[in-house]
Order: structure tokens, then sequence, then C-alpha cells
């Protein structure tokens, strides 16, 4: 009589069991996604209300807003440049090159300078725009945006869909309405994100 071979497989338990722990780890590595994402919306719009607070205090400090200030030359000569004082931060550019001389660009320096923000207090570098959570940079100033003109906080390299998410949260909803704007007119589906100053 032949012996038959045991053949060693796994039964549809040890299987089921495999599968749920496959599940458990997709599961935390999604949600751990989820909050890293989360984390990086809410540390954006933290960041415009810093440079909004940065801004006013400012404001409130010397009577002028930063690039716009034209007593700033004065104040810390040799590395500051004096704006026209119109009440208003000229232009804006998110990617301000170095002893840029530009209100938008000057705007970042006197806050360095007043320490009011961080980063260098220098001519030469303190003109820099700072980094948002999406690798891009954010620019301050005026400028005409979905027809009204007036003073932003502008975020670039925002993706699409956390531009609708935080306009959702914050304001109303809708790209082109309300205090937060944005545009997605690059076929990358990343964003300008503007915060009304």
């Amino acid at each position: 009589m032949k012996h038959l071979r045991s053949k060693k497989g796994f039964t549809l338990v040890e299987l089921a069991i495999v599968l749920v722990v496959i599940g458990i780890i997709l599961g935390a590595v999604l949600k751990g996604q989820e909050l890293i994402n989360n984390a990086k919306m809410k540390r954006a719009y933290n960041q415009y209300r810093e440079i909004l607070a940065a801004v006013y205090t400012y404001y409130d400090k010397y009577g002028k807003f930063p690039g716009d200030d034209n007593t700033a030359g004065s104040r810390w000569s040799g590395v500051a440049t004096n704006g026209n004082n119109n009440g208003i931060i000229d232009g804006l550019t998110l990617g301000c090159a170095q002893n840029a001389q530009t209100e938008t660009c000057q705007a970042w320096l006197h806050m360095r300078l007043a320490n009011i923000l961080t980063g260098a207090t220098n001519a030469n570098d303190g003109t820099r725009n700072p980094s948002n959570p999406y690798g891009g940079s954010i620019g301050i100033g005026s400028v005409t945006f979905q027809g009204i003109t007036t003073m932003w906080i502008a975020f670039d390299n925002v993706p699409a869909d956390v531009s609708g998410s935080l306009d959702q949260q914050y304001d109303d909803g809708a790209l082109n309405t309300g205090s937060i704007r944005w545009d997605c007119s690059t076929s990358t589906a990343l964003c300008i994100l503007y915060f009304r100053l």
C-alpha cells in the first residue's frame, strides 16, 4: 500500500490572518498619509495667519506697511530700501532675487530687521521669500487678481485639492469669490492660493 505524500500549504485560516494583517498595515499607512496631509494644510493656513499678524505688527510699530515704509532706509542704514509710503505694498513677487529693491521683496527684509519674522537680515538674502509646506514660496503685496486690486498673501505650488479644502474650511468654497481665492491655470494642477490681506 502506497503512502500518500503529505502536501503542505496554507489553510484558509492562515490566508485570512495574513490578509487581515496586510489590511491593518495598509490602513495605518493611509491614515498616516492623511494625518500628514492635514498637518501640511493646517501649517499653510497658520503661515498665512502668522504673516498677516507680522504685517500688522509692523504697521502698529512703525505706522507704515513693511516694504512701503519710507523711513526703513534711515532706520536700517545700508541694509533696507525705502518704499514710497503710498499705503500699499506695491507688486507681488513669488520669487524675490537677492538684494531685490521692490516693495514686495523689501517687505520680507523690513519685517526681519524689525525682529518680527525670522530669517536673514542682510540686504542680499533678507529679501528672499519664505517657503510654504508644499515647497513653493510665499509672496505679499498688491496685485489685481480675478478683478480685485488689493493686497494679498500668495502661496504657490499648492495642490488644487488643498486649495479647495482651505477655501471650503475658512471661506466660501468658491475659487473666485471671497477672501481666499485660487488659480490653477497650470497643467500640473498646482495652484497659486491667494489670501486677502
